[in-house]
């Protein structure tokens, strides 16, 4: 059954009045919100036999009341006297567990609250105006009390968490009768994003090569691991500018300066989660026993390298921004521990790009009122703020500081009247880590190897993520909204946390670390990790294996989702029993999900009862989706430039000032340093803010290797994109120059060794820009 518990009031003084601003904001017409109030109402599923007695539900008030919670009771404080007054409440949407509920469940049931299965925290509110509205003018502000994204209005009290929705079966393409136009129609169903290459290409493959129609869950596959999300297809494809193809891909010319480097401290490039560099021998301290309680063990000389990767989110943050940029950060952290044969997570850097902001009340000259956004995303104000609240939310749970980071607000109308904004935001996210140089190298699988998932249940969440930020350079720019908002994902930052501390207790077994090969799981799911873990061997998998949150869903959503913290990895059959006791201990999930063959196929079993006569949704020759792939062509050709000489309007000086320091750029950093740890683990050397009150901000971030040392990182960022626009090259050199400026505040071995990550984010399928 379903109990409900109602904590009033729900939002601090300081939620309130947030709630109340934007109220105000989405009704117009002469009618006005008067107040608002606002409730908790927790929706606890509990046995029947035993429920709940008087103490427990004691104990269940003391774990969810807040500070300021004046009453707790099992009835609503809220009644509706009038009609200028209405009650509304939004919660999370039911087919996914939230993460705030798996980490209830958790401690409820450590705390004897067994008989409970899962509660979700719904928020209603009272909302009252100046006069009676109507139906649409309701709706409107209904509509700014909720994420549509994770959220839905409840127009009952909830009376289960069962939901009515059976797994779409898997089917077969007819490729073989239809050709072409069979795959098209798949491609706009799913929401994969075939360009006319992508339909060419798996024609011909699965009707010419292999001879049969492919299913549903193996076209899903492809669009999602074989995206230019996932397979960056413009970086290393065949380049064709104003007619004459380029002698190198873009790729091969990156890769082209390791050659430049002597003597070259890399020792990871270009073929892993993150890059390193040459570290240091450092003194550590490490448990006797990882497995079990134990004393720790003081080791004077392991050698440690340097660690670095960067990442963007950018479409899932445009579309859902505090879950966007968790799970951005929360992906990047998993990059980070899924290097080489397991790394350690030590501290992250962030970065947001949005269009004008708009804030109400804040008129900017630059501003231009009568532009229009898209529905499907959000607003670059609401990116700003939540994406950082959701960056900084996520590291403040797992335990990463935040130590250095830029943001710009930027939108312009150019002479040729086009308009230059960032309608789907950057949010980039970086990390900084390091590694025993003893497991910096991956090895190969091998037949018998046990393949595992570890870390959260599956849930039906972040569907077709690689495909949805891949449409611009694929095409496909007609997707349904309702596809774009199943492609962002839900975070977990205490699931990630459980599942590093399994991680490091394995890295740093004193008898060696157990794992293999460790890939996370990204953009296109276990199709994409499960295929990366185990080429060219292959490997075969059985559904049942997979442990689900949602046991509604299909195969293709189990094979395809991209649930959160997650990774897989590659282990002995000797050292099961470890990692099962490790698992146990921190309380993540650990699935023994298959093993290495060596057919160098990846095969998926469904062992279900509702296999719809499907018996391998998946069965696909490596080499054929992975391995010999054709590089694709791209053509674009250069345009001239249209820019005229720069003139500033007729004003004071002052005035200039003036507006320049209300730029995002130049302004105060405060809403973004203040509300994330910047210091925590105890490695920060320098962290982004300076001097006695902490206002000005650093230009670079140092971390120490070890507790006992001080050797490490230095990392700083350079980005000039406004320069860009001008001028790409004087962008790029202002970029590679900023970066470097600020790195000489610490000091460094040599020039040298400094190493430079490059994240590239260009629309180049739009004219002129392929070849800029």
């Amino acid at each position: 059954e379903i109990k409900h518990f109602y904590s009033s009031p729900g939002l601090a003084e300081a939620g309130t009045a947030r709630t109340f601003a934007k109220l105000k904001a989405a009704i117009t017409d002469g009618v006005e919100v008067v107040t608002v109030a606002s409730e908790y109402c927790y929706n606890v599923q509990v046995l029947t036999d035993p429920g709940l007695n008087g103490l427990d539900e004691q104990h269940l008030a003391w774990l969810l009341k807040e500070s300021y919670t004046k009453a707790f009771k099992t009835t609503s404080t809220f009644s509706v006297d009038d009609g200028n007054t209405f009650v509304v409440e939004v919660g999370p949407r039911l087919n996914v567990t939230t993460a705030w509920s798996s980490n209830a469940i958790s401690i409820c049931q450590h705390v004897g609250l067994q008989q409970i299965l899962r509660i979700e925290q719904s928020r209603r509110y009272q909302v009252t105006t100046n006069a009676a509205i109507t139906a649409e003018q309701q709706a409107a502000l209904v509509a700014s009390l909720y994420d549509r994204m994770a959220e839905c209005v409840y127009v009952n009290p909830i009376e289960s968490f069962d939901i009515k929705v059976e797994p779409e079966p898997c089917y077969y393409v007819d490729v073989m009768g239809k050709g072409k136009a069979a795959l098209k129609e798949a491609s706009d169903h799913l929401g994969l994003a075939f360009d006319d290459w992508d339909l060419d290409y798996y024609t011909s493959l699965f009707r010419d090569t292999m001879g049969r129609n492919p299913t549903s869950v193996e076209c899903f596959d492809m669009a999602q691991s074989n995206s230019e999300h996932s397979r960056h297809w413009f970086f290393g494809g065949r380049l064709v500018v104003d007619g004459q193809e380029q002698p190198l891909s873009l790729m091969k010319l990156v890769k082209a300066t390791q050659s430049n480097t002597k003597p070259n401290n890399s020792v990871i490039a270009f073929h892993d989660n993150s890059s390193a560099i040459k570290g240091f021998t450092v003194p550590v301290l490490r448990p006797e026993h990882t497995d079990q309680p134990s004393t720790h063990v003081y080791h004077s000389a392991v050698e440690r390298d340097l660690l670095l990767t960067a990442e963007t989110h950018n479409f899932p943050t445009g579309i859902a921004p505090f879950q966007g940029a968790t799970t951005g950060t929360g992906g990047r952290i998993r990059d980070v521990q899924a290097t080489g044969r397991g790394a350690h997570v030590v501290a992250g850097t962030v970065g947001y790009c949005v269009g004008n902001l708009h804030i109400p009340g804040y008129t900017l000259p630059w501003e231009d009122e009568s532009w229009v956004y898209p529905s499907n995303m959000a607003t670059p104000l609401d990116i700003e703020i939540e994406a950082s609240n959701g960056a900084s939310d996520y590291g403040n749970k797992f335990g990463e500081p935040v130590i250095c980071g830029f943001t710009r607000s930027f939108g312009l109308k150019l002479s040729n009247n086009e308009r230059r904004e960032w309608i789907k935001p950057i949010m980039f996210s970086a990390g900084l880590g390091c590694l025993e140089a003893v497991n910096a190298a991956k090895k190969e699988p091998t037949v018998g190897n046990l393949v595992i998932k570890i870390g959260g249940p599956a849930y039906r969440v972040g569907m077709g993520g690689g495909a949805a930020s891949s449409v611009d350079i694929q095409g496909g720019n007609d997707r349904a909204a309702d596809l774009d908002f199943s492609a962002v994902q839900r975070g977990d930052a205490e699931m990630e946390q459980k599942m590093n501390r399994a991680l490091r207790a394995c890295v740093e077994r004193d008898a060696g670390n157990p794992i293999l090969s460790i890939h996370d799981q990204g953009a296109g799911g276990n199709g994409n990790v499960l295929k990366e873990l185990v080429e060219p061997v292959g490997a075969e998998y059985r559904i049942s294996n997979f442990k689900k949150g949602d046991p509604t869903l299909s195969s293709l959503e189990l094979w395809g989702a991209e649930y959160q913290e997650n990774d897989a990895l590659l282990l002995g059959k000797e050292d099961r029993e470890f990692l099962e006791r490790v698992s146990e201990r921190e309380r993540v999930n650990v699935d023994f999900v298959g093993e290495v063959t060596g057919t160098g196929k990846v095969v998926l079993i469904d062992d279900t009862d509702n296999n719809h006569g499907i018996e391998k949704p998946v069965d696909l020759d490596l080499q054929h989706v992975l391995a010999d792939m054709p590089r694709k062509v791209f053509k674009s050709d250069r345009l001239p430039s249209t820019l005229q000489p720069l003139d500033l309007p007729e004003v004071d000086i002052r005035a200039h000032l003036d507006r320049v320091l209300r730029l995002l750029s130049v302004g105060s950093k405060r809403f973004l340093t203040n509300k994330v740890d910047r210091s925590v683990t105890g490695l920060i050397a320098q962290q982004p803010c300076v001097g006695p009150l902490h206002t000005p901000l650093a230009d670079v971030a140092v971390t120490a290797l070890s507790h006992f040392t001080t050797v490490g990182t230095a990392s700083s960022i350079g980005e000039q994109p406004i320069i860009g626009l001008v001028d790409v090259a004087a962008g790029a050199r202002m970029s590679v120059a900023e970066a470097t400026t600020n790195l000489v505040f610490a000091p460094i071995t040599q020039l040298a060794d400094v190493k430079a990550s490059g994240n590239w984010m260009w629309a180049a399928k739009l004219a002129g820009e392929g070849a800029a």
